[in-house]
């Protein structure tokens, strides 16, 4: 329908500069909007008030003159001027049903689009330290991250999504001494406890299973525990390998799977670090201070220079970055999206000051972020702050265990990434109208319901007797119902391109409540056979858009609650 008034509007457009009432070098971009209120019809433009001054006329005149020359269509029933030169448009009753026939003809494909054209992205998310369990924040993290996969991918992009694993460093060694304290029998409690270890039960498993000779599978790896305490590097090994298994299984349960593993630890190996360290000296952005070596980020938009190379010779964590990010741009990613926590705020303009620093090609602002907030969990509303497990922090596992993988996921990628979360376990876990997970998945499983109930009384779906009578979806509930599904695919299209997988939760919610509000308005198992199988189809319309769209959120569309 949004496409229908766009072309109408072109055409009228033509016809004003065949005229001469506007210039026949304008070619504007048609904005058309969802009406705000259901009184003012079904889309509205400002198309009128955008050109007024070229065309040096009132807006309302010009939207006047724009409507007397749009063509006539049978997809529209109205137009009408409002305020100082909004058009509204109503749609016809035929034309707006019609959608549940492209919705029913599309199936799990509608709503999906090539915008994309096949070109490679890749997403890089939730990239945790492999010190500890994830906790809520690489949850988040994870739905966002993995959230925005799936919507590229449903536009028609080529996404890879990958995870950078930072085994190397201070965090690693801190891990390594931990894991053999507790092997020797050392305690948090104790004196001898290493300054900076992780306290978490997790660390005497880990422990224990070194000590039991045990083999971990991770991805990529398999480690053979050693068992004896004074082995370091092999204590190391062994962390990290059972570490980096444990978040697998998490990443598992919570549906998210990745296609890269990388480790930072390969930056070094393959000598990669130094290389990056050399192309920036041999650029000249580089200068020695203080025993240390500089990088001249404030020449490329940075509030001040970055150390390199601290005085012992030691890299800091900036340079890998960078060596990172080139060997992404070296795969052939002109895009890539970093999905992380807003902590690494600051890291983005130093990344990409030495991206540019280069001088390699990489254009300004790449890579691209995605920086999510914080998020608060809470229990009888009070802050839940401990896990046993972790020690320190609320864990995804908790999470999971206790409100289920949809309820999570959901909750954790509705929210603006750049907003402050507040995780409510009793609104999660409950089954009422409020929670908006169940709200969305009780409107699919009641179309479920509805469709048993017509096999149940010997009525079943009729496809064809439905497609014949759709005009027959004239109720105020039902046109809204069809204007919320006719406006899916423009959503998929609009979160992917912002990023904003909570584009996707936002509209369900709406797409919800249109329905239960159409469902309790509206009679569905009615004698008139015509009728019942019109509203039939619009309710299996319903139910397939709100499984496209759960599915993008990688939230299951139960049939039964």
């Amino acid at each position: 329908m949004k496409d229908t008034i766009i072309s109408l509007l072109e055409r009228a457009l033509e016809d004003l500069q065949r005229q001469a009432i506007l210039p026949s070098e304008l070619a504007p971009t048609i904005k058309v909007d969802p009406a705000k209120d259901k009184a003012h019809g079904d889309y509205a433009t400002n198309l009128a008030l955008m050109l007024a001054k070229p065309a040096g006329l009132k807006p309302r005149e010009l939207a006047e003159k724009l409507v007397a020359a749009l063509p006539d269509s049978e997809a529209v029933s109205k137009v009408e001027i409002a305020g100082p030169g909004f058009i509204n448009f109503f749609a016809a009753t035929d034309a707006a049903a019609q959608v549940v026939r492209e919705v029913l003809d599309g199936g799990d494909a509608f709503g999906r689009s090539l915008t994309g054209q096949g070109q490679k992205v890749q997403v890089e998310f939730v990239s945790a330290n492999p010190t500890g369990p994830l906790h809520v924040g690489h949850g988040r993290g994870a739905a966002i991250g993995d959230c925005l996969c799936r919507l590229l991918e449903a536009t028609g992009f080529d996404v890879t999504r990958e995870f950078y694993y930072n085994d190397a460093g201070a965090q690693i060694s801190n891990l390594a001494l931990s894991v053999q304290a507790r092997a020797k029998g050392v305690t948090p409690e104790d004196d001898a406890w290493p300054a900076d270890g992780y306290r978490g039960d997790y660390i005497t498993d880990v422990a224990k299973a070194y000590l039991a000779g045990e083999t971990v599978h991770a991805d990529d790896r398999h480690v053979t525990a050693k068992a004896d305490p004074d082995d370091l590097d092999a204590i190391r090994d062994f962390a990290v390998a059972y570490l980096r298994r444990e978040q697998d299984l998490d990443l598992r349960a919570f549906g998210v799977a990745f296609d890269v593993y990388f480790l930072e630890s390969s930056l070094y190996r393959d000598g990669k670090v130094a290389d990056t360290a050399k192309r920036l000296a041999e650029q000249g952005h580089t200068y020695e201070h203080d025993g240390a070596t500089w990088l001249r980020t404030t020449d490329f938009g940075d509030d001040k220079d970055r150390v390199m190379r601290k005085r012992d010779g030691d890299y800091t964590y900036f340079l890998p970055d960078v060596a990172y990010h080139l060997d992404k741009w070296q795969r052939g990613f002109t895009t890539v999206i970093n999905e992380q926590g807003a902590d690494h705020h600051s890291t983005v303009t130093r990344v990409r000051a030495g991206l540019q620093a280069l001088g390699v090609g990489i254009p300004e602002g790449w890579p691209d972020y995605v920086l999510h907030q914080m998020v608060l969990v809470t229990r009888s509303g009070v802050e839940v702050k401990l896990s046993k497990r972790a020690g320190s922090y609320v864990t995804l596992r908790d999470l999971i265990d206790e409100v289920g993988r949809d309820a999570t996921r959901f909750f954790l990628a509705a929210r603006r990434a750049d907003s402050q979360l507040t995780f409510d376990i009793d609104l999660a876990r409950s089954q009422s109208n409020d929670n908006p997970v169940y709200y969305v998945q009780y409107a699919h499983a009641r179309v479920c319901s509805m469709l048993r109930k017509a096999q149940a009384d010997e009525r079943p779906f009729d496809h064809e007797l439905a497609m014949d009578n759709l005009a027959l979806l004239d109720t105020e509930q039902e046109k809204a119902l069809l204007n919320r599904l006719a406006r899916y695919p423009e959503v998929v299209e609009r979160a992917a391109l912002a990023r904003e997988p909570q584009q996707i939760a936002q509209y369900l919610q709406d797409l919800a409540a249109e329905f239960h509000t159409c469902y309790n308005a509206v009679k569905v198992m009615v004698e008139d056979d015509a009728r019942r199988n019109a509203r039939l189809a619009l309710g299996l319309a319903a139910r397939q858009v709100l499984r496209n769209g759960l599915d993008l959120l990688g939230v299951s569309a139960p049939e039964e609650m």
